[in-house]
């Protein structure tokens, strides 16, 4: 693949367009739909990811970049942890967490790695 220039070429913030789409999906579901303090919680932790790598990468700067991918690797994790309350309200099944908690992990591990390239390049 050639240079990245545009924050849409970087898989990671493609990733989380996905995610981000899912959750605004599972949220318009009964009952999750119901608890607004949740649902926004969730819908703001993964728009949080997109933008975060937007704003970061279109900043110029790696040092700020690094930044920016570590925060938007937290609001991954708080997603998971949002996933966490919906399945044990019985808001989502087994079957949902485990897809959508398996996508913040995969989201989670490709920030990282992306992480520790942006810091090698610093």
């Amino acid at each position: 693949m050639g240079k990245i220039e545009r924050f849409e070429d970087l898989i990671a913030w493609q990733k989380a367009r996905e995610l981000t789409k899912e959750i605004y999906q599972i949220s318009r579901l009964e009952p999750l739909n119901k608890d607004m303090g949740l649902k926004t919680q969730m819908q703001r932790a993964a728009v949080s990811i997109m933008a975060n790598l937007a704003e970061g990468f279109e900043r110029g700067k790696r040092t700020e970049f690094h930044q920016f991918i570590c925060i938007a690797k937290s609001s991954c994790a708080e997603l998971r942890s949002h996933l966490y309350v919906a399945l044990d309200a019985g808001y989502i099944n087994l079957d949902q967490f485990d897809f959508m908690a398996g996508k913040t992990e995969e989201l989670s591990r490709i920030l990282g790695g992306l992480r520790s390239a942006v810091a090698r390049q610093r």
